[in-house]
């Protein structure tokens, strides 16, 4: 299963990280792997999302969202989406982007396309870093089922019952990030800024229109589920068409926490455009082996370590406003909040089994009394 599921996957990251060291070189293929594990350790939880979707849709509509949806996913939000950022930073014309992208002028020439992201930098930082940090706060601010990082999470879900605490506290990081690093780009950096933020309420809303119908389609399965004796009826025509849009605007909204922290780790679009690429892929993969395996993960944590790692590059990026931050530094951050969730989510169930496995010993000894 493994192989017939993740097959594509394996294939284009072979041909993806070879493009990228053509392309830019060992530094090139390494961004590029940074990047892949960084949009699957991101969007692992939109995985699982996906999957409880996609296992009530029929198999023509999951062939509709490998198809049809890895093309809006891959080229739509991980290609496009990042020349357009690009280009609004810089006020230059996607065509001009892509020219002086494919050029690989020096940087330290004016008018190169190096040259122009450098002095756009504040710009696209300011608006990655607060559309992050937006995703950070509300996550850590709302009530959840398992904490990870109790003595940290438990107050600040607490602290979560004050209303718009996250809007509060992002707009006072924002002011505060544009006083101490923006210097003479202090204006600039304050629109991007909110623009950033308006983005994510924007995106979010958009996730939240969408969810609401999509749990009155879920009474609606439930339902007809019960009227059929316990059998499963998959959805097809305009129900399942419903679902694929609710699943590609979900995915637009976790694929920008991707394509915006891909900025933290390199500022190249070709680099970007492959590494999530690949990740897209793995994380549509992943989605298809959830649903045919017939169960979600159990690393309950990692969730977790995706939002603090969103957190940490929210930080970082705001941060890089003002002083310039090794790529290497906040490439692996992520990777460590990943690594660390999910060894502790193999703690986490070893112990759980553990209990059960001493549950169950003692029962015979129970009924011998």
């Amino acid at each position: 299963m493994i192989l017939r599921t993740f097959g594509w996957s394996f294939l284009f990251t072979v041909v993806g990280v070879l493009g990228a060291l053509w392309y830019g070189g060992a530094e090139g293929a390494f961004i590029a792997a940074i990047l892949i594990v960084l949009e699957v350790s991101l969007s692992f939880d939109n995985a699982v999302v996906n999957a409880k979707v996609l296992e009530r849709m029929s198999e023509f509509w999951r062939h509709v969202f490998l198809t049809v949806g890895v093309v809006i996913a891959v080229f739509g939000m991980r290609l496009v989406f990042p020349f357009v950022v690009v280009a609004v930073a810089a006020s230059l014309s996607p065509v001009e982007v892509i020219d002086l992208a494919l050029e690989k002028g020096d940087p330290d020439t004016p008018g190169t396309y190096g040259y122009i992201l450098a002095h756009a930098h504040h710009t696209i930082a300011a608006f990655g870093g607060m559309f992050l940090m937006m995703i950070f706060l509300n996550w850590v601010f709302e009530e959840k089922d398992i904490l990870w990082l109790r003595f940290i999470e438990k107050p600040l879900e607490k602290a979560g019952k004050i209303d718009a605490l996250s809007v509060i506290i992002a707009i006072a990081a924002l002011f505060g990030s544009a006083k101490a690093f923006a210097g003479e780009h202090e204006a600039a950096v304050l629109t991007a800024g909110l623009l950033g933020m308006l983005s994510y309420l924007v995106v979010n809303g958009l996730a939240t229109a969408f969810e609401h119908e999509e749990e009155v389609l879920e009474e609606r399965f439930d339902e007809d589920t019960k009227a059929h004796g316990g059998q499963v009826t998959l959805a097809v025509g305009k129900a399942a068409f419903f679902l694929f849009l609710y699943l590609e605007v979900l995915d637009a909204s976790f694929s920008f926490d991707g394509v915006i922290g891909a900025f933290a780790i390199t500022t190249d679009p070709i680099i970007i455009a492959i590494g999530l690429g690949v990740g897209a892929l793995y994380v549509r993969s992943l989605t298809i082996y959830l649903v045919r395996k017939g169960t979600l993960s159990d690393y309950v944590y990692l969730e977790h370590g995706a939002h603090w790692a969103i957190g940490a590059l929210a930080v970082l990026l705001m941060v890089s406003i003002g002083h310039e931050i090794p790529e290497v530094v906040t490439g692996l951050i992520g990777v460590a909040f990943i690594g660390a969730a999910f060894i502790m989510s193999i703690a986490r169930n070893r112990r759980e089994g553990d209990a059960d496995d001493n549950d169950t010993d003692e029962e015979p000894q129970e009924a011998l009394a």
